[in-house]
């Protein structure tokens, strides 16, 4: 693995519009760079991450059917009691999941190190399915890449596929902030997707989202929809007036409520207790396991935190070494083993790894210039060299 100096194609913004890449830049400041790129060789990419990846996901899966029936577990991830058995039906009626990402410290050298699953609302999908997809198109058409250059990316043609085994055959919606331009691409991406798939789609803010007196939830039309597609964790979901109204509701969801167990800094601690020395895990424990006192150095996490929000780093003296402010934490933290990130150049990169229903099926970098990956961390492409 090496970050590899490229340089940008002339225009790309331009490409980027054409493409319908509207959030390349977010409140003026840079989200996409394709300066540099990040190369594997092929032995990393099937070895180190594709090979685990599926792995860990089948561990999670494991993890998740003994969750659902455990209440102590469930109580563990702060998953409120009144969702308890929405959870639970979910899982027992096999509602499918469509999409998420493991994301891993890895710099090409030992083992890939999970450090969080982000299970429910992922984003990053557009720009790593379709964008940087024409950025080695181009790039080997224009000789800025060697020829023989790759890329670990499935993503688009996994979406579809999965999308025509799992959509209803009546109203599919898709739905998020539209006033969030990252937000709502990615929700328009899956939509597009969809209708390659032959479904019959409607994206919406979900502000927009409504209920019917027959419990289906539906748009201003009061149009049922047969499954919804939300980019908005299920945390917040049960917290709202609409909450109550999932369990007993015709609607199917994306994804589906006991994708709760999985989408939850919990998860680390309990996978490490259930496969302790995993060459891909990091020892983590709930605060307050008397086993973090050994643990050394350390990433302190909140159960629900996204982007890096409330996360701290320390020595393993205890000393504070870094940390993301945030409104995450009310409902408790774990505490994991430090893997740093890799450093290339005073530029530090997050490897994520797609997993599009079952299967590994991509690869997304994003960058940092500090310890923590948070909202501001770029968007880099990446390719396998040819041996």
């Amino acid at each position: 693995m090496r970050r590899l100096a490229c340089g940008e194609r002339p225009g790309w913004r331009a490409i980027a519009r054409d493409a319908g890449f509207a959030f390349h830049t977010i409140d003026g400041a840079p989200y996409w760079d394709e300066s540099h790129a990040y190369a594997f060789t092929l032995a990393e990419i099937e070895e180190a991450i594709e090979g685990p990846s599926g792995e860990l996901h089948a561990l999670c899966l494991a993890f998740a059917a003994e969750a659902v029936e455990d209440e102590r577990i469930l109580a563990s991830l702060a998953i409120p009691e009144p969702a308890w058995d929405t959870v639970r039906t979910s899982w027992r009626r096999g509602d499918p999941s469509l999409y998420g990402r493991l994301d891993f410290s890895y710099g090409g050298t030992g083992p890939a190190k999970l450090l969080e699953y982000n299970a429910d609302t992922p984003t990053a999908l557009y720009e790593t399915a379709v964008f940087q997809w024409l950025w080695l198109e181009q790039g080997l058409e224009d000789g800025r890449l060697a020829p023989g250059s790759d890329q670990f990316n499935a993503v688009h043609e996994r979406l579809i596929a999965r999308l025509s085994e799992i959509a209803p055959p009546d109203l599919f919606a898709f739905a998020a902030d539209a006033s969030g331009p990252e937000d709502l691409g990615t929700a328009g991406y899956l939509q597009d997707c969809a209708v390659q798939a032959g479904c019959d789609t409607i994206l919406l803010d979900l502000a927009q989202i409504g209920l019917r007196a027959d419990g289906a939830f539906c748009g201003p039309d009061e149009r049922p929809f047969a499954a919804l597609f939300k980019l908005y964790p299920w945390e917040w979901a049960f917290r709202d007036a609409f909450g109550p109204a999932v369990a007993a509701s015709p609607t199917r969801f994306l994804e589906p409520p006991w994708k709760m167990v999985l989408s939850n800094k919990g998860l680390l601690a309990h996978l490490w207790a259930r496969e302790p020395g995993h060459p891909n895990l990091l020892p983590a424990y709930f605060e307050g396991d008397p086993a973090c006192v050994g643990l050394g150095a350390c990433v302190r996490k909140p159960l629900l935190s996204r982007e890096g929000a409330n996360v701290e780093i320390f020595s393993g003296e205890g000393v504070r070494l870094a940390g993301e402010a945030g409104p995450y934490g009310a409902e408790g933290f774990i505490r994991q083993g430090l893997a740093d990130l890799p450093d290339f150049d005073g530029r530090r990169p997050l490897v994520g790894s797609w997993i599009i229903g079952d299967a590994p099926s991509g690869l997304c970098i994003r960058e940092s210039d500090g310890p923590i990956t948070g909202d501001g961390a770029l968007f880099v492409p990446h390719l396998i060299e040819q041996a």
